[in-house]
């Protein structure tokens, strides 16, 4: 696609109702309120390296005027009467104030947006002033200024302001000035170099991004999140593909010109979600990302679309974060959610892409459907890598593998580009403990970068077969040097165990399994939840969940129930329905912290809770049951579960109960026949624990 100016089309707006809607104010109010408007409008400040005439032009009026508004204000305060009798005065003066506030935001609107977005749509932009100044200009013909009581310099000053409204340019004469034509002809020269695959002249490269006040590194990054938004404001897919290509010749610029972000060792939260801490709950189980139209499966679980669509096409059967098997593979739109994460990508100022929940397909971000942005991420990625391999310190190394980090972030064909630039062999060398120790930062942003690149699934395989990646991996995750760097190689084994296959091969691994446990029992929230969803998904194999078993896991969620217990019940109930008998046996001392949650957990956890008795009392036996028993009201917490719990809680109460009236029914029936018989299951059944069942 061949990229020319005219390709790019004017935004949509966002000006306040104020601008369309009269004021509903008093003749006092009103010339306050001009006044006001118009100090606003003369206070901004417009760029200094695009359309700057055009912007001077405008606020030199709109001055003129506030001098008018505040000599109308002192003459309503001296003599009220003689303004109000002027009703046509007013309903000009109520239309004056609707057209600065269109002034304001236009100006407001192009110099908070992005540079380059500006300079691709000069021409449009110049068109709008040129409209509003001709607007300007018909307000001031038909203002009666005789009976506003002006003096002769104001009358005056009127009569300026409406030639310079006039005084429209001459046909012949361009609407942008030459130097920001021959600009934007420049970028757009650039962006087909860079489409036919030319790299582009790094000299003319720069001279264009100084030109566009592009200075440094933290200058292009706010570029970038500008032009994220501007996807979101485009009602044409034409052009948000265009922007995304200018995305992508900004990235390209800043690392090539740059050098690169600096790395933030605190990750101070951004305007973009990918540096964003995006809460927990709106991140999709699979990817990680920030969720755009989460959808609810069979078993209540909620992913987004594109992810767990992908996961059911690839041949799998069960949620994975449950690892229980769908019963259906509906999905259900979860709108109450999708509106808790577009609020919260509001207030965040985080583009949320607005299309209807229900019809998936790729992200606005996606570069697929521009060839100059897929050209352009290549040759970021392959740049990043050449400098990575020729790096010399940990310092610069540190550099070029944050930018890494954000760039695989950022969507499919960056990771691909990255994994396909040779990213992963290098990445390996920066996961020892001897980089950690040194450069603690280095390592996080390398197994995060290497978490990043396998959420895409081609890139899982080329982890796993990568020599040392997985022992890099595994050894962050059991001795590096932060926590975050520890939850991020638990992240990244769960995503590389989304793969079948890999569950049994990572779940084999001694290493895997106590690093994951450990960390689950000894690191932070964020961590353990981190290190939970890996343990959840390597137990959905048989042989794993014994090995799991040995190493301690039931004892682990025994003791996270109190404060992570959905997470800790799915991993109970994972492990149990894998790991036979041998499991339910072991898990006795969670029977009576199940109950627990069966009267106070969430709904999802009691759901759980329940499930897991049910299962260990069948595999356990008569022992598991008897233990049940005496706990005190167990009949009054399954009935209530079965009154109010979701549809799957109500079944398995119902067969918990059923397991508890049998077992109490071959009490009573062993007590008619061995009266002087005394075990262990008769004394569990005493008069102060015996369960009355309903007839």
């Amino acid at each position: 696609m061949a990229m020319n100016p005219q390709a790019f089309l004017p935004r949509r707006r966002r000006p306040s109702a104020a601008s369309f809607i009269s004021p509903k104010f008093s003749r006092m109010e009103l010339l306050q309120s001009l006044v006001l408007l118009s100090q606003d409008i003369t206070n901004l400040q417009p760029f200094k390296y695009l359309l700057r005439p055009t912007f001077l032009s405008m606020i030199r009026k709109v001055k003129l005027l506030e001098s008018l508004f505040e000599e109308l204000l002192r003459n309503s305060r001296d003599n009220s009467r003689r303004f109000s009798a002027s009703s046509s005065a007013v309903l000009c003066l109520e239309e004056m104030y609707i057209l600065l506030q269109r002034i304001k935001t236009l100006i407001e609107d192009c110099t908070n947006g992005s540079k380059i977005w500006l300079l691709m749509q000069a021409e449009a932009t110049s068109n709008a002033f040129s409209e509003i100044t001709s607007e300007l200009s018909t307000l001031l013909d038909v203002l009666p200024v005789a009976e506003l009581g002006l003096g002769d310099d104001m009358e005056e000053l009127v009569g300026l302001v409406r030639r310079q409204c006039s005084a429209h340019p001459k046909a012949a004469e361009p609407l942008v000035a030459p130097s920001d034509e021959s600009l934007r002809r420049d970028v757009a020269l650039i962006l087909k170099k860079i489409e036919d695959e030319v790299v582009p002249n790094q000299p003319k490269l720069k001279e264009v991004f100084e030109r566009l006040g592009l200075l440094d590194s933290s200058s292009c990054r706010d570029e970038m999140e500008s032009l994220e938004e501007e996807v979101q404001n485009q009602a044409n897919e034409r052009s948000k593909s265009e922007v995304v290509a200018l995305i992508g010749l900004v990235r390209y610029a800043k690392c090539v010109l740059y050098g690169g972000s600096t790395p933030r060792t605190d990750f101070q939260q951004r305007r973009s979600a990918s540096g964003l801490a995006v809460p927990s709950d709106f991140r999709c189980p699979i990817t990680l990302d920030l969720m755009r139209d989460p959808v609810v499966v069979a078993t209540g679980q909620t992913y987004d679309r594109d992810s767990i669509s992908l996961w059911i096409q690839s041949g799998h059967s069960s949620c994975p974060k449950t690892g229980q098997t769908l019963e259906h593979s509906n999905l259900i739109p979860n709108r109450a959610l999708r509106n808790l994460i577009a609020l919260w990508c509001c207030e965040q100022r985080i583009p949320f892409e607005e299309r209807p929940p229900g019809e998936g397909g790729s992200r606005s971000h996606s570069t697929a459907a521009n060839k100059a942005a897929l050209e352009a991420t290549k040759m970021t990625a392959s740049y990043l890598i050449n400098k990575l391999a020729g790096s010399s310190s940990m310092e610069a190394a540190n550099t070029i593998i944050y930018e890494l980090r954000v760039l695989a972030k950022t969507d499919s064909d960056s990771r691909t580009c990255i994994a396909d630039a040779g990213a992963i062999p290098l990445l390996v060398g920066y996961l020892g403990a001897d980089v950690g120790s040194a450069n603690p930062s280095l390592q996080v942003n390398a197994v995060t970068t290497m978490l990043n690149l396998s959420i895409l699934e081609e890139n899982k395989t080329k982890i796993m077969e990568a020599d040392g990646a997985i022992d890099g991996i595994v050894g962050v995750l059991q001795s590096g040097a932060t926590w975050e760097a520890k939850g991020n190689a638990a992240a990244a084994i769960f995503s590389l165990s989304g793969v079948r296959s890999y569950v049994r091969r990572l779940g084999r691994r001694a290493d895997v399994v106590k690093g994951l446990i450990g960390l689950a029992m000894e690191g932070p929230n964020s961590s353990k939840k981190d290190a939970l969803a890996a343990i959840l998904n390597l137990a959905t194999d048989r042989d794993t969940a014994g090995k799991l078993v040995e190493a301690g896991v039931l004892e682990m969620a025994s003791e996270l129930m109190g404060g992570l217990q959905d997470e800790a019940v799915a991993v109970l109930e994972a492990v149990v329905r894998r790991g036979g008998a041998v499991a339910a046996v072991a898990s006795y001392a969670t029977i009576h912290k199940l109950t627990v949650l069966l009267r106070e957990g969430s709904e999802r956890s009691r759901e759980r809770a329940v499930s897991t008795l049910v299962m260990i009392c069948r595999k356990a036996g008569p022992e598991a049951v008897a233990e049940l028993a005496t706990v005190q009201g167990i009949e009054r917490i399954i009935w209530e579960l079965r009154g109010t719990g979701t549809l799957r809680a109500k079944r398995k109460a119902a067969s918990l109960l059923k397991i508890i009236r049998r077992w109490v029914a071959g009490q009573d029936s062993a007590a008619v026949s061995e009266p002087y018989m005394t075990t262990n299951m008769t004394t569990a059944v005493s008069s102060s624990t015996r369960i009355m069942l309903p007839s």
